[in-house]
């Protein structure tokens, strides 16, 4: 297979209708309804959505199903501005099993031109529906937009790709990875590739590893039956993260195109080695075998931590260690690029803390750099100060991850959208850990996850994030002199005196470990 064959074209054809499939579902009540409206705020929303769904709805009670949605998110709604998106919306009720539901689907959509079909559908379902949509002559003068995951291992994905091939070529397939969509994530390439004060560091000359946490503070909630099929190496390791990491790692695109960029992706992707099983850490919070829908005797993984290297003249020998759990001690995603230390210690005698450029994509996003100064009243003692911006707070609201992703799917924009060649790549590196059967270890609910993955970085160990990017920060926009993170097993990181590390870390093996509970 030539890959370069299925890289995405530079811009698709714009829509003249969306579809909705799974309308009535939690993620279309949770983020597109919601993303929606925004797009309807800012006036990008110019054709009508036509949802699809097994419920005994008309089109009013989709609407007031799609009010209560955006008022649920927490959205401060403008009667004047959902009467425009209620205009707009309307529904073709049934079984998506049923060929009937695809015939006055097709009543629906006759003259409206060309047509996106957005599947908020299940995995299992999307080739059904693909399937359905070509008996009724829907899949012509339309493309086909998937859900995450593609696939569940690389065997799938190649399969699940030739099964909707049969009715939509990949220019007319788009999958979502709403990472993609996210505008603090493409900042990542705007600070990379607008500014050359970055642009010399970004080399293992300069940078002695980069670390990419992915916590969150909650559980797995009501949505046990779901995660305990998936866990967290599917669910958010080989598609979010190791799609942050390629827009943090890879060579600038010869153009800002979808196709230059994908391509660019796919390169240093496929410079990554395969996981290795010796330098993983898999957890599982304590608790989670009690979650309804869960096995009592479950080996899922909600906590995963790795250390990946990128085998090319930029980045060889630097380590990337990447991590995500449930149940931690904060909720954050964040970027940590730890550069080097000066070759000499000119002040005072003391080891300086490492230069850390950090990009916050979740949240509270935003861009900050830790740098030494002067410290006034302290001789030559320098001290560790944060520069750096919080987008919303200089910019304003920033979009929505599927504000983008809606968007590119009615207008034909393919950069938000992963590309087939670099799901596979995804797909390669994970594999040898993918379907591990022994115990997670144990870690206790608000912690940092399992000990074992305390010193997987070595002895600088994680540079945990805080709740916001900049909490160390007095409101007068000092930081606290003196204080590091340390952490017991268990505890949330405390403030205390800093104090060195220990002479050898601990193994990244430990003995056994009593299965979680």
């Amino acid at each position: 297979m030539n890959h370069s064959d299925l890289l995405p074209p530079d811009r698709l054809e714009p829509c003249g209708a969306l579809v909705l499939f799974g309308i009535s579902g939690d993620l279309a009540a949770k983020m597109l309804l919601p993303a929606l409206y925004h797009l309807t705020e800012a006036g990008k929303l110019t054709v009508p959505v036509i949802g699809v769904a097994a419920v005994d709805w008309d089109d009013d009670a989709l609407r007031a199903h799609a009010r209560e949605a955006v008022e649920e998110a927490g959205i401060q709604v403008d009667d004047t501005m959902f009467e425009r998106l209620a205009q707009r919306l309307s529904i073709v009720a049934g079984d998506i099993t049923d060929d009937e539901t695809f015939v006055r689907l097709r009543e629906a959509v006759r003259g409206l031109g060309f047509v996106t079909h957005y599947l908020a559908v299940p995995p299992s379902l999307f080739t059904t529906v693909a399937a359905a949509l070509a008996r009724a002559g829907l899949h012509r003068e339309s493309r086909l937009v998937v859900e995450k995951p593609f696939g569940h291992d690389l065997a799938s994905a190649q399969r699940l790709q030739d099964e909707l091939g049969e009715y939509f070529d990949d220019d007319h397939l788009l999958r979502v990875d709403h990472f993609l969509g996210n505008s603090a994530v493409e900042s990542l390439m705007v600070a990379r590739f607008a500014n050359t004060l970055l642009t010399p560091v970004w080399h293992r000359s300069y940078v002695s590893n980069v670390q990419i946490s992915l916590v969150e503070d909650f559980d797995v909630a009501d949505r046990g039956s779901f995660y305990d099929a998936v866990g967290c190496l599917r669910d958010v390791v080989q598609n979010h993260m190791l799609q942050v990491l390629a827009y943090l790692a890879m060579d600038p695109p010869n153009a800002m195109t979808a196709q230059a960029q994908a391509l660019e992706e796919w390169r240093v992707l496929h410079a990554i080695r395969p996981m290795d099983p010796d330098a993983t850490v898999r957890g599982q919070y304590a608790g989670y075998r009690r979650v309804a829908g869960v096995s009592p005797q479950s080996t899922t993984e909600t906590y995963f931590a790795t250390r990946l290297f990128v085998d090319n003249w930029r980045w060889a020998d630097v380590p990337f260690y990447i991590r995500s759990g449930k149940a931690m001690a904060v909720t954050a995603t964040e970027v940590i690029v730890e550069l080097r230390r000066p070759p000499l210690d000119l002040f005072a005698g003391t080891e300086l803390p490492p230069n850390l450029i950090r990009f916050r994509i979740d949240g509270d996003t935003g861009i900050r750099a830790d740098l030494m100064v002067r410290e006034p009243d302290a001789g030559t003692r320098p001290v560790q100060l944060p520069m750096g911006v919080d987008y919303e707070e200089v910019m304003g609201r920033q979009e929505l991850p599927y504000e983008r992703v809606l968007a590119g799917a009615v207008d034909g924009d393919p950069g938000y959208f992963a590309s087939y060649p670099t799901i596979l790549e995804c797909w390669r590196i994970v594999q040898p850990v993918l379907d591990a059967t022994g115990p997670p270890l144990r870690y206790q609910r608000g912690s940092w996850g399992p000990e074992a993955a305390d010193w997987l970085p070595g002895l600088t160990g994680w540079h945990d994030p805080g709740p916001r990017l900049f909490d160390d920060v007095r409101p007068t926009g000092r930081v606290r002199p003196g204080l590091s993170v340390v952490r017991t097993p268990g505890d949330v990181p405390r403030a205390a005196p800093s104090s060195p590390r220990p002479a050898e870390p601990r193994p990244l093996r430990p003995r056994s470990v009593p299965p979680a509970a």
